[in-house]
């Protein structure tokens, strides 16, 4: 009697425990999907020296800090990727622009946009005319799912 109750009580402790674990993985993987579906819609921050148009030191970093020439480095979201650029909004942090169809040197909002170089990053490799405007520090995958790659 004593060991059915023991195999029984251990049955239902590993059962508990797979239900529990199992539980605990969709919670994560559905909260992580639905940061990497809000990431792609938006593109990916980075920040940008902005001391002045005639800046020439192009520090971009995926952390917030101060560029080369000493400034503060100021946080842009990505419009879209061109080869080995960037093109940036101008408006800031919490900015959601998108590059207007009608003049591609200015965002949505009529402020200009800015052109860095991304070399040595890695940015989505889904295709030439990719939405993602992911770009990352890291190997890895980009929220599409597709791999990311090196800009050389």
């Amino acid at each position: 009697m004593k060991k059915r109750f023991l195999v029984s009580l251990s049955l239902f402790l590993v059962l508990a425990f797979s239900v529990g674990l199992a539980l605990s993985v969709g919670i994560v993987s559905a909260e992580g999907e639905k940061k990497a579906s809000s990431a792609s819609k938006k593109g990916s921050i980075l920040y940008v020296c902005n001391c002045s148009d005639n800046c020439t030191c192009n520090t971009v970093s995926k952390h917030p800090g101060k560029c080369s020439c000493g400034k503060k480095m100021v946080q842009m979201h990505v419009l879209k990727i061109e080869g080995s650029e960037a093109i940036l909004c101008t408006c800031g942090k919490g900015c959601s622009c998108k590059l207007n169809k009608d003049d591609p040197e200015k965002c949505g909002c009529g402020k200009p946009v800015k052109r860095v170089s991304i070399k040595g990053l890695y940015v989505c490799g889904c295709s030439d005319n990719c939405a993602c405007n992911t770009v990352s520090k890291k190997p890895g995958k980009c929220p599409c799912g597709t791999k990311l790659k090196k800009v050389e």
